[in-house]
């Protein structure tokens, strides 16, 4: 196999070309399952550095057989590669567990065990030392380093195969920047991650100094609120290597449907996966509220279930909710789209559960935003990030159903509020987290590593 051009072209000449031209070089993409609804902006932002003119090559740690799948998926073009099934390590002895898995990654390691023997066992010692330095309050080893060092060997192997890769990224900054690190060391290419909410909060997912040291070792690592990034920075060895960039959407996508008239019940719309962490509980006591103050209106809250989907049935239920609030299974981004235009408020209590889970920016609240809808959510995390009180949209307190139904009242009975709002929403979307300039943000990145790879002749 031929070795890569030394040399890679500027961002100003790939800017040129209109972002057709590819760089030698690519960035191989690590993810945890590619692609979910849920996680629409890894997709979008993989376009966009398309776009832009970044060679990719997209890893998934698991296939998701998800009945719906974005339209976005179908426009990428970046080889995309899934690693062998694993099954759990819950409740599993490790040998057992190896004795059934690691034969579908034996070849990898084989191979790269004989090109570095000493890279590959100095890897392989760390992932031991791991389970053992952050093993589980009772002594118990924490055997997932085990399983993410055969993963990482799988990755490795394929870019050293591929041998157009000059950098490694992974998506979230627990088990996958792991992986990605893992593979980083096992084949000397240098890597970056992206963090974005609960894989920061949660301890229980970066035990001890585990974060720190992933920061250290990272050339970079991205995050997608100032929120985030100043937690980071207060963390990382180096925060000068700290960036906080929006995730960013296709504003000329998400555009607001021509002018119609007023439906005489408007809709409140709400999108997100079922689980706490949205406050859905709180939406359906604030429509209460509403509802008890002879306010007509409907409200419809779409996503994938989660654990809070069975309380939010019996909460309607309890509230006597049925008839004006609708529960729906999660559709794709086209759909939901024109859900978006059909409705008159979109609603997002978020709220910071006790094991430190969280939104950052919630990405369907730009979408909402982008398309003209007024919002009404809550003071927590990235989002007054994304709206100014009173200016964008109107946020109020968490676990506040009472403080959530006197804003979403406003919004609703006050068109001259509602319009001011949807309109800065729009114009703050444009401003701020057009993806196809947020995304030039990250592929410059991405090219520095690729160029400072190149000259040292890899």
């Amino acid at each position: 196999m031929s070795a890569p051009p030394t040399t890679l072209p500027s961002p100003e000449a790939l800017a040129a070309t209109g972002g057709n031209a590819t760089p030698p070089l690519r960035v191989a993409y690590v993810m945890n399952g590619f692609p979910r609804l849920s996680e629409t902006f890894i997709a979008h932002e993989i376009h966009q550095l398309e776009r832009a003119g970044l060679g990719l090559r997209l890893f998934s740690v698991k296939r998701e057989d998800e009945p719906l799948v974005h339209p976005v998926v179908a426009a990428l073009r970046s080889p995309l590669a899934y690693l062998p099934k694993a099954t759990s390590l819950s409740g599993t002895a490790l040998l057992p567990w190896l004795l059934r898995n690691a034969p579908a990654f034996g070849a990898a390691h084989a191979a790269l065990a004989l090109r570095s023997p000493l890279r590959w066992g100095a890897t392989l010692a760390s992932a031991l030392a791991m389970s053992w330095r952050y093993r589980k309050p009772g002594g118990g080893l924490r055997k997932v380093f085990i399983k993410e060092f055969l993963q990482a060997g799988y990755i490795a192997h394929a870019v050293q195969r591929a041998g157009d890769v000059g950098h490694l990224h992974g998506h979230f900054c627990h088990g996958v920047a792991t992986i990605t690190w893992f593979a980083s060391r096992l084949t000397g290419l240098p890597f970056s991650f992206t963090a974005h909410a609960k894989d920061i909060y949660q301890a229980e997912l970066n035990p001890g100094d585990l974060l720190e040291r992933k920061l250290g070792a990272a050339r970079f690592v991205a995050t997608c609120t100032c929120a985030n990034a100043e937690v980071l920075c207060a963390r990382h060895p180096r925060p000068t290597e700290v960036h906080t960039i929006y995730h960013g959407l296709d504003t000329e996508w998400f555009a607001p449907a021509p002018a119609a008239p007023a439906p005489a019940v408007p809709t409140l719309l709400s999108v997100g996966r079922f689980v706490e962490k949205k406050g859905f509980d709180q939406l359906l006591r604030a429509c209460a509220l509403l509802r008890g103050q002879g306010l007509a209106f409907r409200c419809l809250i779409v996503g994938e279930r989660g654990s809070a989907y069975e309380g939010l049935l019996k909460l309607i239920d309890e509230l006597g909710l049925q008839g004006c609030v609708e529960l729906r299974s999660a559709v794709t981004q086209d759909q939901l789209r024109e859900l978006y235009r059909a409705a008159q408020v979109f609603a997002l209590p978020c709220q910071v559960m006790e094991d430190g889970d969280r939104d950052g920016i919630p990405n369907v609240m730009a979408e909402a935003m982008a398309l003209g809808l007024p919002v009404v959510s809550t003071r927590i995390s990235g989002i007054p990030e994304l709206v100014d009180d009173g200016r964008h949209g109107l946020l109020v307190p968490p676990r506040d159903p009472v403080a959530l139904a006197a804003a979403l009242r406003r919004v609703l009975q006050e068109p001259g509020l509602a319009g001011a709002l949807a309109q800065a929403a729009r114009q703050r979307i444009c401003d701020v987290f057009d993806s196809r300039r947020t995304t030039l943000v990250l592929r410059d990145l991405f090219l520095a590593q690729l160029r400072r790879r190149a000259a040292a002749g890899a």
